[in-house]
């Protein structure tokens, strides 16, 4: 079944003054409605430029921007801003409300949304990111990853056709960024809608659907995670980290352990060896 382009980014370059370099050069790619892409790069890649660009916080220098088949300009940013969702590093940045509750409800009415449907879409997008229990709480007294739950809800309460998180979990601990991923996963799967995370974390990658990877500005290659993790040499000359999985995998192979697969995950790589031992 075919699926219908959301963004689409045609020979996109961007420079923030015409005395700097690019930030981005030549850029085009595509993203489909339902899928999951991780945009990952090292540090001034281009990553955090390609979210402004997607929601017109900016605007392309030269090429073209296209969300929803509708062409990004001065006259349509408005309208588009209302399909584009997007969560930042620091959520401090985000919150308007003095309550969970206010925060959440501030787009709906800055949208006209009436009363009995905005308390009707705080309840379930609260649900969605497990924070029922602080509807009345002061978003400064939330930890880290429940401030990150609470934007993730107030972008969701917009019913955006694409959720932008751009490196929303920079700031957590390992644990809390992994309660966010997994959120995200179900809240991108019970919403059918397009996810694109931008991060320079490598693990945060395992789960999407496709891989873009930018360097120095240009897209350096799209593939899947399991193609993408396969490039450990290639991802290492671009300064990127290997993740741990795919170091380990390499050593038993080197051993002359038969690992089939590429691992994305601890699961993967003791199926795999489960069904080796099984073998023997």
């Amino acid at each position: 079944m075919m699926r219908e382009k959301i963004i689409e980014f045609r020979n996109v370059s961007f420079r923030y003054s015409e005395d700097k370099p690019w930030v981005l050069k030549d850029c085009s790619f595509e993203i489909y409605e339902r899928e999951w892409v991780a945009i990952i790069g090292h540090n001034g890649s281009g990553k955090s430029t390609i979210a402004k660009l997607t929601n017109g916080l900016l605007f392309p220098e030269q090429g073209e921007i296209f969300i929803n088949g509708v062409r990004l300009d001065e006259s349509s940013v408005w309208d588009i801003r209302k399909e584009i969702g997007m969560v930042f590093q620091n959520p401090d940045n985000q919150f308007v409300g003095t309550t969970v509750q206010d925060d959440v409800a501030f787009g709906m009415e800055n949208r006209g949304v009436p009363r009995a449907k905005m308390l009707k879409q705080i309840d379930t997008t609260l649900k969605a990111v497990g924070m029922t229990d602080y509807l009345m709480t002061e978003p400064h007294k939330l930890s880290g990853g429940q401030k990150q739950r609470v934007a993730i809800a107030s972008v969701l309460a917009i019913s955006p056709s694409v959720l932008i998180m751009d490196e929303a979990t920079a700031m957590l601990d390992p644990l809390g960024r992994n309660e966010i991923m997994r959120t995200v996963s179900d809240v991108q799967e019970k919403n059918d809608i397009a996810l694109i995370t931008i991060t320079h974390d490598l693990n945060e990658v395992v789960q999407a659907d496709r891989v873009i990877v930018l360097n120095k500005g240009e897209i350096w290659k799209e593939a899947t995670p399991r193609e993408f993790f396969s490039q450990k040499d290639s991802l290492r000359e671009i300064g990127l980290d290997v993740p741990f999985i795919a170091i380990l995998a390499d050593a038993l192979k080197k051993e002359g352990i038969p690992i089939t697969n590429e691992p994305l995950n601890h699961d993967e790589l003791m199926e795999d060896l489960w069904t080796l031992h099984s073998k023997v």
